[in-house]
């Protein structure tokens, strides 16, 4: 089960939750994951992933998800080593959520991702994706897999 405590201290914590959608977003090199929860936070689903642009391209489409959807907060997936260490994606991923929390004026939370993209993968050739569809579909289900365990999390 992935650590709970990827939360950093200059990201907003809340202890009781802001009502309503939750966006996620998984951080890759050539493609961002989307996935968004419901309104009561019990289910995500993937949505189609954004290109990875540059910043200012970036903020907006993301300003424009989170509006679409009425997401009240946003949850990062931190890119961990197995071992549990940090590495220079973990503080790229924790240098844009904190760019994000102060852009869009919501709190951004970071949720370890490890094996997420792996299990995301497995996931969709077990429901008989095609290999050709299969990497325009993993960086979003895998988006869909780090809310749902940081919704789980939250949970407890």
């Amino acid at each position: 089960m992935p650590n709970p405590d990827t939360t950093s201290p200059h990201l907003s914590v809340r202890t009781r939750p802001v009502p309503g959608r939750l966006l996620a977003l998984d951080l890759g090199a050539k493609r961002i994951g989307v996935a968004v929860s419901d309104e009561l936070r019990l289910t995500a689903r993937p949505l189609r992933p954004l290109r990875r642009t540059n910043w200012k391209e970036l903020l907006r489409a993301i300003a424009e998800l989170r509006e679409s959807f009425d997401a009240q907060e946003l949850v990062i997936g931190l890119p961990l080593h197995m071992d549990g260490s940090e590495g220079e994606a973990a503080r790229e991923a924790r240098r844009i959520a904190r760019n994000l929390e102060l852009s869009l004026k919501v709190p951004v939370h970071l949720q370890d991702e490890r094996l997420t993209s792996q299990a995301a993968e497995l996931s969709l050739r077990q429901d008989g994706v095609a290999q050709k569809r299969l990497k325009e579909r993993i960086d979003s289900e895998a988006a869909a897999l780090i809310l749902q365990d940081f919704l789980s999390i939250r949970e407890r």
